[in-house]
């Protein structure tokens, strides 16, 4: 198990899935959300999800499992909102926390270790993120421990995109296979290609 903390926003509200939630969209068998959910947990048993309301669907889809679940007052704000609200439940004996959004299928586990190696071997000390096979900046992302406290200031849709802006100098980059981080599947259509694409998931 890594000393890494992580975090999955999961409050937002698939506006446009029309009608749909992405998070519970089934993919090899069982609803995205538990699958991404699953995948944290083979690597750290400090795993946060930050969610709408704690009684919902989403809630039930990880009923059971040993994580932090957090309701976010705000959920319509975007991921600022999760990250605030999941920063003050980080453990104290975490040397980094790993964002993980939910809704990119092709993350697998050996993405996220392989992040988590590029981290300790930076000695805990780098801004990690995971791009595709090109090097398009995509995700997970780890951050240090000391950058941690200024999710409290995050605003808006953008994430912590504007922690890593400001700390270009200690960005690493790490390349995973194809495009697995930078596969999110935000509408009906790109869920159509995906599966199009994966007819065995």
């Amino acid at each position: 198990m890594t000393d890494v903390t992580i975090i999955i926003p999961a409050a937002g509200a698939s506006r446009r899935m029309r009608g749909r939630d992405k998070l519970l969209e089934h993919v090899d068998g069982m609803p995205l959300l538990r699958i991404i959910t699953d995948r944290a947990l083979t690597l750290t048993d400090d795993v946060i999800v930050t969610l709408p309301e704690l009684d919902g669907a989403r809630a039930q889809t990880l009923k059971a499992l040993p994580i932090t679940q957090v309701k976010v007052a705000n959920p319509q704000e975007g991921m600022a909102a999760s990250l605030r609200a999941a920063a003050p439940h980080v453990s104290g004996m975490a040397k980094g926390v790993m964002v993980l959004p939910a809704d990119m299928p092709d993350l697998n586990t050996a993405d996220l270790a392989e992040v988590i190696r590029a981290f300790d071997k930076a000695q805990c000390d780098a801004i990690i993120q995971g791009t595709s096979a090109d090097n398009t900046p995509g995700h997970p992302v780890v951050f240090p421990m000391d950058l941690v406290s200024e999710f409290a200031g995050l605003s808006g849709d953008t994430g912590a995109r504007s922690i890593v802006q400001a700390n270009k100098h200690r960005v690493r980059r790490v390349a995973l296979p194809d495009n697995n981080a930078i596969t999110d599947l935000d509408t009906p259509e790109a869920w159509d290609a995906w599966r199009k694409a994966n007819p065995n998931r």
